[in-house]
């Protein structure tokens, strides 16, 4: 009989990061080209010259590229990273420098500030960081200079509330940031303004009820920290586009009692503060950036992942000496061909599930997570992973659907059940409201209504194929007309250019493109000034701008501050203006007042009619024998919009009628720089109810309609629309009795 040779012992690796177990932390980190790892526990010793005692345990492995131990007698709250040992060739990626403290990429809490002087370079750089990225190793010790991991207890000691599952057709997402919301907002505490616990404040949660969203989109809370070229300027990274941490909270944006008492009580905040926005019924979506980190390029930092694996986390370009492929255009892209790469995302995701209790997630830049050899795939490992995931399948799951690489547009492209930013909305309402009209005034011709049109009814073209088509819906559309990135609805109507000045590169930075329209003055203007008639064509802009967001098919997202006329002095780039440019500014003048009204009555409108809250494309032909048509377009004289007149610039009118389960509206929409007369369409006598006109200053104008006697009119019956300007009617099951109900006073 052969003998056969005895079968090794399995001992599974630990999960990644440093967690508490039994005695001590169960310790792995992934350094697959390391000949060794040391884990380091550091203790404060303001006599050592560095200003920490630190311990090195020497970790077990690799064991597939993990190393590994248990270490004992270590508790909440320890400081730590690690060191690598290795080969130091950056011509072939290998940049092993145990100089250097390396911050865990699965870290649950991180404590200090990134410095910038040249001990944060894995190579030799001169005091500004400039030397030769395949240079000699630096061997300058970094502990100081970096932030350290902070083992964390992960049990939460509050109350756990059921998430709101708001569905899709319902959701309204307001996209704010965790400062500038509430940094200035009546009501809420000094000490707890530009927090977490500010988000939850009675004060910040009342504005948002009221106002009539669902959900909050926050800006990125992971931990992140500014890029070098920012510093030099003496600016910061405001909106956070600049990953340090994937599991760590922001520790800045947590009141300082929680700052004082360490990573724990950091997480326990922004947990917390998320039941209590659960528990008042609004969803907390977070904006995550999985497709670059804040290391920068091939000269960058030498903070984490670079010193870990650099060639196992980022894209290279394949050649030697070997080059980061940039395919985010922030220096350094992470590489989702590798699994070790997408299983760091998928583990994130589900701990802010699963710990935070997030409702899902708005991917940066995502179809870099999607990138194969070949380019984009729409059935990459991660995305069939986001799909299939028990925990993350069931989440909003939101596609930010481009990056600046071969291929990158990518709108429309993504799986179900993602939605996905609509930048063709965004363009088609700014083209049609602004752009061209401005073209216009000039007595040059625009570009019609289709385009227009197809946003409206929920851009099919885009989200409509699929195996089985017409699956996603029009949910799949996240329409905006403005995010964090570009002017604000108010600047839209007051700027022609991006004033960028601030950010001090010399107006290099921020978009071009913003088909915007400043009426005929750039910039404010004062209410004594020969301009003074402007003012009230820019605020109708404004609200037809608002009007064809919230009344369009799609998921809507409105951008924390337009509702009452946020501005942004025309700076169109503001990521890193931590001040009263990016804050929100809740100082109300008369017509913000009115703005505001306007905002939360058009989507009270959108609430109560099923027809602007529809979960699948609509058909054109009855839901039922004898039923209207779901979808029917009209031109102004109310007969069909033919071919031709989709097709002829100069056409600027039409009317759009839809009928959903037993809901039936009408928008009707006069893009043109005169009135024009509209014969409101229906293939059925129908009574009409006029419940919105963007010509209104305030809602509160509806009952000025009514004594005018064009609240209530009939299919067939000839309505006049003010120039530039649109109107939503209702089908009116019976004859009006008594006063006319409006939800809004004028004041």
């Amino acid at each position: 009989m052969t003998s056969r040779a005895p079968v090794p012992s399995y001992r599974p690796t630990p999960p990644l990061g440093v967690h508490l177990a039994g005695d001590g932390v169960d310790v792995a980190v992934l350094a697959a080209r390391a000949t060794g790892v040391d884990l380091c526990l550091l203790d404060r010793d303001d006599a050592s010259g560095l200003g920490w005692h630190e311990r090195r345990v020497p970790l077990e492995g690799p064991v597939h590229g993990i190393w590994h131990a248990h270490v004992p007698g270590v508790h909440a709250g320890q400081h730590y990273g690690f060191r690598t040992h290795g080969a130091w060739d950056p011509t072939r990626g290998l940049r092993h420098n145990p100089a250097k403290l390396l911050v865990d990429p699965y870290a649950r809490g991180l404590s200090g500030a990134l410095g910038y002087g040249p001990e944060t370079y894995g190579h030799v750089t001169d005091d500004a960081g400039a030397g030769a990225h395949d240079g000699p190793p630096d061997p300058r010790d970094s502990v100081r200079s970096v932030p350290h991991g902070v083992v964390v207890d992960p049990a939460y000691r509050g109350e756990r509330i059921p998430r709101p599952g708001v569905p899709w057709e319902s959701t309204v997402v307001y996209e704010a940031h965790v400062r500038g919301l509430t940094h200035s907002l009546p009501g809420v505490p000094e000490d707890l303004r530009g927090t977490y616990a500010g988000l939850a404040h009675p004060a910040t949660i009342d504005h948002l009820l009221s106002l009539g969203v669902t959900t909050l989109e926050l800006l990125p809370i992971h931990a992140f920290a500014s890029e070098p070229h920012l510093i030099d300027k003496g600016l910061t990274n405001y909106w956070g586009y600049n990953t340090l941490g994937f599991f760590a909270p922001h520790a800045a944006y947590a009141t300082a009692d929680a700052q004082a008492a360490g990573a724990g009580a950091v997480l326990a905040e922004i947990t917390g503060a998320v039941q209590l926005l659960h528990a008042a019924g609004l969803e907390v979506l977070l904006d995550v950036v999985y497709n670059h980190t804040c290391e920068g390029g091939d000269g960058g930092q030498h903070v984490s992942w670079r010193g870990l694996d650099t060639t196992g986390y980022y894209l290279h370009d394949g050649g030697i000496p070997a080059r980061f492929a940039d395919v985010t255009g922030c220096g350094n892209s992470l590489d989702f061909r590798r699994p070790r790469v997408v299983q760091l995302a998928l583990d994130s995701l589900r701990y802010w599930v699963t710990q935070v209790g997030v409702d899902g997630f708005r991917f940066d830049l995502a179809v870099t997570l999607g990138r194969t050899d070949e380019g984009f795939d729409p059935d990459h490992p991660f995305l069939v992973g986001l799909q299939t995931d028990p925990v993350l399948r069931d989440v909003k799951l939101v596609a930010e659907p481009w990056d600046v690489g071969p291929g990158g547009w990518r709108t429309g492209s993504f799986p179900p059940p993602m939605g996905e930013w609509n930048d063709r909305f965004r363009n088609a309402a700014r083209q049609f409201w602004l752009s061209d009209a401005a073209q216009a005034a000039h007595g040059r011709p625009g570009q019609g209504v289709a385009e227009l049109a197809t946003r409206l009814a929920g851009s099919v073209d885009l989200f409509g194929h699929g195996d089985p088509p017409l699956v996603r819906g029009p949910v799949a559309s996240v329409n905006y007309v403005t995010a964090h990135d570009g002017f604000t609805l108010a600047d839209l109507v007051a700027y022609e250019h991006k004033h960028n000045e601030a950010n001090g590169e010399h107006g290099r930075d921020g978009s071009d493109d913003n088909r915007s329209w400043n009426h005929g003055v750039e910039g404010p203007v004062r209410a004594d000034s020969p301009g003074v008639d402007i003012l009230p064509l820019r605020r109708r802009s404004i609200r037809n701008l608002l009007g064809t967001l919230l009344l369009s098919a799609g998921t809507p997202m409105i951008t924390a501050g337009d509702e009452i006329g946020r501005t942004q002095h025309g700076n169109n780039n503001a990521y890193c203006q931590d001040g009263p440019i990016s804050w929100v500014d809740w100082t109300l003048s008369e017509w913000r007042r009115d703005l505001l009204a306007t905002t939360r009555y058009l989507l009270l409108l959108r609430r109560e009619n099923a027809a602007m809250q529809v979960p699948t494309f609509f058909r054109g032909r009855p839901a039922v024998e004898g039923a209207r048509p779901d979808l029917a377009w009209f031109a102004a004289d109310g007969g069909p919009l033919d071919h031709d007149a989709w097709h002829d610039p100069a056409v600027r009118s039409l009317q759009m009628l839809r009928a959903v389960a037993g809901s039936t509206v009408l928008l009707a929409i006069n893009g043109a720089l005169d009135p024009v007369r509209v014969v409101l369409a229906d293939d059925r006598p129908t009574h009409w109810e006029l419940a919105w006109d963007s010509a209104w200053e305030h809602p509160g104008e509806r009952s000025s309609a009514a004594i005018g006697g064009g609240l209530h009119p009939d299919a067939g019956d000839g309505v006049v629309l003010e120039p530039l300007s649109m109107r939503l009617y209702l089908e009116r099951r019976s004859e009006p009795t008594g006063p006319d109900r409006t939800p809004f006073n004028r004041r």
